[in-house]
């Protein structure tokens, strides 16, 4: 844990305050994992570096990453309409929803709850519409339901297929969409009303993946050393830009929290909490953060699994992984 003793000092914290019940912190660099620890349990099972987690919204970016390999691939681009695969979409609106909506959070499509027993085809499909088309910024996981859909009427493959065939290529072989895979229990989702059975059967692409600290890492320590083992360098870049400065950005991520979408990585460009701004990453409904400092050179990863944190802010962690480079 050499020089990054402050980062696992403040987890190791947090669990012993019971302000997060179990977690595992894993920091990669472009030639893999430098750190990786464990803390606390999930009602009496304790957390081991391999245990498997709910990622929720980190699944987006793994998304984002398959249409991109689509997009490089001459069969998608920013501009595909979702009614190009979605016949039925959008029949009472205006305006056209596109990819390059759908993959920043400017589609306006309304959002089902996470653990909506409705399935998910069919809610994107509900009537109606929260603003116009790139118009404004919401926070949407409905919208990688299209992304889906796109991705597979573009490539005849499943997104989680192509998913699945990607990390095992760089060493993340155990994303999985798979309950098998016994990921920690949300602790406060029964409080919440969390139906896990429900949400688990949705496979949903903006929130469904589970995997282990070492799978994220493998990823972001790909990306780090940006060499085409995923995407191009260009195609990176591509997703790092921002799609949203010049729109309202509307609750719960607005403007002054800093940050910008990309191609569906979360671009924190202006967070006024961190030490460096040159990040792109994304977290995760009951408190998973997956970050990229690719000026720093510096990966992170912090699984853990309860949505209510109150005192628990991951900028901390953040500027004390990269204070240790």
């Amino acid at each position: 844990m050499t020089g990054y003793g402050a980062a696992f000092e403040w987890v190791r914290r947090h669990v012993e305050a019971e302000r997060l019940p179990s977690a595992v912190l894993g920091i990669a660099t472009a030639d893999g994992v430098v750190a990786l620890d464990a803390f606390g349990a999930t009602h009496g099972r304790t957390a081991r570096v391999d245990d498997p987690y709910r990622l929720f919204s980190i699944t987006k970016v793994l998304t984002g990453l398959t249409a991109a390999r689509a997009i490089e691939r001459g069969l998608l681009t920013g501009e595909a309409p979702l009614s190009a695969a979605v016949p039925d979409f959008g029949a009472d609106r205006d305006d056209v929803v596109r990819l390059r909506h759908l993959v920043s959070h400017t589609s306006g499509i309304p959002e089902p709850a996470l653990d909506s027993a409705v399935p998910l085809r069919q809610a994107l499909l509900e009537p109606g519409r929260d603003f116009a088309a790139g118009t404004a910024s919401r926070y949407s996981t409905i919208a990688f339901e299209g992304i889906a859909a796109l991705v597979a009427h573009a490539t005849g493959r499943t997104w989680d297929a192509d998913v699945a065939d990607w990390t095992r290529a760089v060493g993340a072989g155990g994303l999985t969409l798979d309950e098998a895979a016994d990921p920690h229990t949300v602790v406060d989702g029964p409080e919440l009303g969390f139906d896990a059975a429900a949400f688990a059967g949705q496979r949903n692409p903006g929130a469904g993946m589970i995997g282990t600290a070492a799978d994220l890492l493998a990823v972001g320590a790909a990306l780090l050393r940006n060499g085409g083992e995923i995407v191009r360098p260009s195609t990176l870049a591509m997703m790092r830009r921002p799609l949203t400065g010049g729109i309202p950005r509307l609750e719960p991520y607005p403007a002054e929290r800093g940050q910008d979408w990309g191609f569906t990585w979360n671009l924190r460009t202006r967070a006024p909490g961190l030490i460096d701004q040159d990040v792109y990453g994304h977290g995760g409904w009951a408190g998973t953060e997956f970050w990229v400092h690719p000026t720093a050179g510096v990966a992170y990863v912090l699984l853990t699994n309860l949505v209510q944190r109150p005192g628990v802010d991951a900028d901390e962690l953040d500027n004390a992984v990269v204070a240790a480079r």
